[in-house]
């Protein structure tokens, strides 16, 4: 059978609906399905694009604007997300504010192929920015109900290489060491022995150090010749590490 050509006024609506679906596939258009996407951005431009910010590792950065926030806190404090401010997320924990989150990531210092482990669940956030930086993120939390929320949440998002456990950070994983880099979220008084010696020979640590009612110092290690250099890097304030070294697992 022969085919006719569409008349002019059938062409028309054709090629308008070919525009029509091509637009509603662009970037421009998937964006809205995420309606804290601006604010999220323009958290992470308050604090990288000053000419003071401290953080400038353009993958650190992108990891920042890729994490949805809102999703690692309680859902009536949604709307507060994307303010740069620590927020409660129940049993007495705290999710850090984001712009610390990324300084604490970039002094990690994380590459690709690095295996980390991070003490101190708490909603996942951290365990999530470090996730596409990172070949693997193990993760501690000694608050069984937050460690299994954290969990549902990184299998909701499609987090794939974070792998989380419920127990008492001063003992690490040793099951996982040695690990490229460690980091810890909660302040322990000293630094925990297990942690230094599940870090592997040239890598790196960062923890907040000291008292819960006092400020408390943000320090880098790094691991050299089997020996431990510590700096101190910013000071800090932070929720206390619970548990202690040889104690059996258990939520305060």
């Amino acid at each position: 059978m022969k085919k006719t050509a569409p008349s002019p006024t059938t062409a028309l609506l054709l090629i308008g609906f070919a525009i029509l679906s091509v637009s509603c596939d662009s970037p421009a258009d998937m964006s809205t399905a995420d309606p804290y996407a601006a604010r999220r951005n323009a958290l992470v431009d308050s604090f990288t694009m000053n000419p003071g910010a401290r953080v400038k590792n353009p993958r650190v950065i992108e990891a920042m604007r890729k994490t949805p926030r809102h999703h690692f806190v309680p859902e009536d404090l949604r709307t507060q997300a994307y303010l740069d401010e620590p927020l409660p997320i129940g049993h007495g924990q705290t999710i850090s504010q984001p712009s610390l989150v990324a300084y604490m990531t970039e002094q990690l210092d994380p590459q690709p192929g690095d295996r980390v482990l991070e003490v101190g669940t708490g909603s996942g956030y951290q365990a999530a920015v470090l996730a596409p930086l990172v070949a693997a993120v193990y993760t501690i939390e000694i608050v069984e109900s937050l460690a299994r929320r954290a969990e549902a949440t990184f299998e909701e998002l499609g987090y794939k290489n974070i792998f989380t456990r419920f127990g008492n950070g001063y003992e690490g994983w040793p099951d996982e060491a040695p690990f490229d880099a460690i980091i810890v979220t909660c302040a322990p008084d000293d630094i925990p022995e297990a942690l230094v010696d599940q870090l592997r020979e040239g890598g790196r640590l960062v923890i907040p150090v000291g008292p819960q009612h006092e400020v408390q110092e943000l320090y880098l290690l790094e691991k050299k010749d089997g020996k431990i250099e510590r700096r101190g890097i910013l000071p800090v304030r932070f929720v206390p590490m619970t548990g202690a070294p040889g104690e059996k697992e258990k939520a305060p």
